[in-house]
């Protein structure tokens, strides 16, 4: 029987190489690349030609999501697997949404992510359940892309100015974008709002 070729995207080597031994440890899978960005997984992918990549979500270089966006437009035969420590709803179906067919967290038992990853490669959606419960109660995300877009990089702690500039609006178009996200978020401010957008796996 031909083994699964699967390949890490994870910016912590520790955790890469703990996830490469267990799963080399399964007769029928074989870890024949790693990525630690995700920028560097679509090389890694064109390098090692794996079956099915496991991919973190929070990494350098665009993170997992993006990458998974990438991956499923130029590697449509790719699967991909989420497997993050961050067990976030907003995540959950941002990935699904990118293209990816499974999502476990980290702490996933060794037997239980290897048999993830074979129904995934098997053409299988696999979905952590408590995480797909608390994903259907708490629904899409109410910020507009835009709003998105402005708070990521207010998360930065930025001014009104300086995002005006790197954003290229005008400082009362951010004003209002934050006004409104404060708003939807029922924050008490913007540092709040980026506290309740990342925990609900928004941004």
């Amino acid at each position: 029987m031909t083994p699964i070729r699967v390949a890490l995207a994870d910016d912590q080597a520790l955790v890469r190489g703990a996830l490469a031994a267990l799963l080399d440890l399964e007769p029928d899978l074989c870890v024949v690349g790693q990525a630690e960005s995700g920028d560097e997984v679509l090389r890694v992918v064109a390098q090692s030609a794996p079956d099915v990549v496991l991919m973190d979500v929070e990494m350098p270089g665009g993170g997992g999501i993006e990458a998974t966006v990438r991956l499923h437009e130029r590697h449509p035969e790719v699967r991909v697997l989420v497997v993050t420590t961050f067990g976030r709803p907003g995540y959950l179906r941002r990935a699904i949404q990118a293209g990816a067919s499974g999502f476990v967290v980290k702490d996933t038992p060794a037997h239980a992510l290897a048999d993830a990853v074979r129904r995934v490669h098997a053409g299988l959606r696999v979905v952590d359940p408590a995480l797909a419960a608390d994903s259907v109660a708490l629904g899409d995300s109410p910020l507009t892309p835009r709003e998105t877009e402005v708070l990521r990089a207010a998360s930065s702690g930025a001014t009104v100015a300086q995002l005006a500039r790197t954003l290229h609006l005008t400082e009362g178009t951010v004003r209002n974008h934050l006004s409104s996200v404060i708003g939807k978020t029922t924050a008490r401010n913007r540092a709040d709002a980026v506290r309740i957008a990342r925990d609900a796996g928004w941004l």
